[in-house]
């Protein structure tokens, strides 16, 4: 490779009118009103370039709190049937969702994933996979470390602090506690593809996000 020609830097995609109107008119509002919303750390958040994302998972408010708190635009998998219901599916897919096939393996979600991150997008990834109860990382999987052994993008573990005490598991209407999102340090890709190094950076993701929830924080 001639090093006098270094790798063009990806670009950040813009965020569409309809992504800024939904984050600024209808996410903004209820994070930063209803839930005295606040973020802890956007300085460490690369402007441009890949970037995978990983968070705990507390509730459905996570998605679009983290594309809000980030300050660019971050991309989710969603089920393809919900691009065919009228006004959702062109909505969700402006703000930068991707449909997922029920059924699809794991390795096409993969694929999909990787390509968004190749065009410069911040591809979102919970780390469990699934809500859970006490909004913490309990049972982690390997999905996002291999995502970023993938591509070469940085990790950048963030901790949502009270979105399962809001509207987690069980609940109909949401509680109106402060939400808050924690920042962390990047976590470079794992040196390879192998499993023990995929385990090791999620097992250092969890630990990192962990840690972020347990620090003191906003609690009614």
């Amino acid at each position: 490779m001639n090093s006098d020609n270094p790798a063009p830097i990806v670009l950040a995609p813009k965020p569409s009118l309809t992504y800024r109107l939904v984050s600024n008119l209808l996410v903004f509002p209820v994070f930063r009103g209803l839930f005295r919303g606040s973020t802890e750390g956007n300085e460490r958040v690369p402007a441009q370039g890949p970037l995978v994302v990983v968070a705990n998972h507390g509730s459905h408010l996570d998605p679009p709190l983290l594309g809000h708190a980030l300050g660019r635009p971050v991309a989710f998998m969603a089920k393809a049937e919900l691009f065919e219901v009228p006004l959702l599916g062109p909505l969700i897919r402006a703000c930068g969702a991707y449909p997922v096939r029920r059924g699809a393996s794991d390795r096409e979600a993969i694929r999909t994933a990787t390509a968004r991150l190749q065009e410069g997008w911040a591809t979102g990834v919970f780390l469990d996979g699934t809500r859970q109860p006490d909004g913490r990382v309990n049972q982690p999987l390997a999905g996002a470390a291999l995502l970023s052994a993938r591509s070469g993008a940085p990790l950048l573990p963030v901790a949502i602090v009270n979105s399962h005490r809001a509207l987690g598991t069980g609940r109909t209407w949401p509680r109106l506690v402060p939400i808050q999102l924690r920042i962390g340090d990047l976590v470079p890709p794992p040196t390879g593809r192998r499993r023990a190094d995929l385990d090791a950076t999620t097992a250092e993701l969890q630990r990192r996000i962990n840690a972020l929830l347990d620090q003191a924080g906003p609690r009614p």
